[in-house]
C-alpha cells in the first residue's frame, strides 16, 4: 500500500475491492483520500488542479460531508464523469448556507468576535474566507440521503460530531468514514453559527455507535486504514473527557471568553488560522460542559462568557 507520505494522486487498490486517490491539501494534514468500490466514488477532494476521474468508470458520487477538501470538487468530478451526486440533506443545506453564501465570513465574524477573538484576527478570518470560498465548487440539487437511505447496496448512517450532517457508508463490515474517525490525528469538533447545538454531544454518541457497529475496518478521509475501529472510538471519547476537564478547570467565577479559555487549553502561540480552530473546539466542549451543569454561559450576541456553575 502506497504511503500517504507521498501523494499518490492516482487510484491505488487496496483491500476490499476498494481504489483510494490520495489528492495534495495545501494546509492541515497535506492530503484527503477519495475511495472508490464498485463505481461509486466517496468524495472529491478539494477541486484544486487535475484528478484523474476519467482513469476509472464511476456511476454514482457521494459526499461523507460539506468540509472544502471533501465537496470542493464535486461538481469537477460529476461534470467530468456524468455521474449523480448524493449528500446528506442537513448537510447539503448547509453547503449551500456556507459556500452559497456571500456573506459566510462575515457572519462566521461576528460569532467570533462576539466569543472575544480579537479583530486583527477576525479582519484575517474575513480575508481568507472570501479569497477561500471561491474555489469550492460544489455539485447543485444533488440526490439526497439520510438515516437510513441506501446508495447502491451501501448503508447511509448519519454520524454527527465533526460536521452535523456528516455521513458514513456502510457495507459488509466496511465503513466509508470521511472524518469521522481518524488516526493518529483526532477530527476536530467545532461550534459554528447556525449548527447544532452540541457538537461535542453529537461526536460522542456517533462514537458511542460506532463502538456498538465494530466495523471491520473504517477507510478515513486522512490517514491510513483503521483496523481498530471501536478501539479507537474508546480513545477519542476518553481524549474529549480529558478535554472538558481541561476547559472545566480554565473557567473562572468572573467569566472567561472562549477565546480566553482557548489560550489556556490549546497554548498561546497558534496562528490564526489555528487559533480560530482552537475557538471553536473550545466552544464545543464550552457548550458540552453547560449541558453537564459544570459551565454556565452568559451574556448576549455582542459578547457571550463562560463561568463556574
Amino acid at each position: 500500500m502506497a504511503s500517504t507520505g507521498s501523494i499518490e494522486q492516482t487510484f491505488v487498490r487496496l483491500e476490499d475491492g476498494i481504489q483510494r486517490l490520495t489528492l495534495p491539501l495545501p494546509t492541515g494534514p497535506k492530503h484527503v483520500h477519495c475511495y472508490l468500490v464498485d463505481g461509486t466514488l466517496f468524495d472529491t477532494g478539494l477541486g484544486l488542479g487535475d484528478a484523474p476521474w476519467t482513469s476509472v468508470k464511476v456511476e454514482r458520487i457521494a459526499i461523507t460531508h460539506f468540509h472544502p477538501d471533501h465537496v470542493g470538487g464535486a461538481a469537477a468530478a460529476a461534470a467530468a464523469t456524468g455521474a449523480p451526486v448524493s449528500q446528506g440533506g442537513l448537510d447539503y443545506a448547509q453547503c449551500e448556507r456556507v459556500w452559497g453564501s456571500g456573506d459566510w465570513p462575515e457572519r462566521i465574524a461576528a460569532w467570533f468576535t462576539t466569543h472575544g477573538v480579537p479583530a486583527e484576527i477576525v479582519a484575517d478570518l474575513i480575508e481568507q474566507g472570501h479569497a477561500f470560498a471561491s474555489f469550492i465548487r460544489y455539485a447543485l440539487d444533488p440526490d439526497l440521503l439520510y438515516e437510513g437511505s441506501m446508495l447502491a447496496d451501501w448503508d447511509v448512517l448519519e454520524l454527527p460530531g465533526h460536521a452535523d450532517g456528516h455521513l458514513g457508508f456502510l457495507r459488509d463490515g466496511v465503513l466509508v468514514g470521511g472524518d469521522h474517525l481518524l488516526q493518529p490525528i483526532s477530527p476536530a469538533i467545532g461550534l459554528y453559527p447556525e449548527s447544532r447545538p452540541d457538537p461535542l454531544g453529537d461526536y460522542l454518541s456517533s462514537l458511542e455507535r460506532t463502538i456498538e457497529l465494530a466495523p471491520r475496518v473504517v477507510y478515513p478521509g486522512h490517514g491510513e486504514p483503521l483496523r481498530n475501529a471501536a478501539e479507537r472510538a474508546r480513545e477519542l471519547i476518553e481524549h474529549h473527557r480529558r478535554r472538558l476537564d481541561k476547559t472545566a478547570a480554565a473557567l473562572s467565577d468572573d467569566g472567561r471568553t472562549a477565546y480566553e479559555i482557548s489560550l489556556d487549553v490549546f497554548g498561546a502561540e497558534l496562528g490564526p488560522t489555528q487559533r480560530r480552530f482552537a475557538v471553536a473546539e473550545t466552544l464545543s466542549h464550552l457548550e458540552r460542559l453547560v449541558r453537564e451543569g459544570r459551565a454556565a454561559r452568559s451574556g448576549d450576541s455582542r459578547a457571550l462568557t463562560y463561568t463556574d456553575p
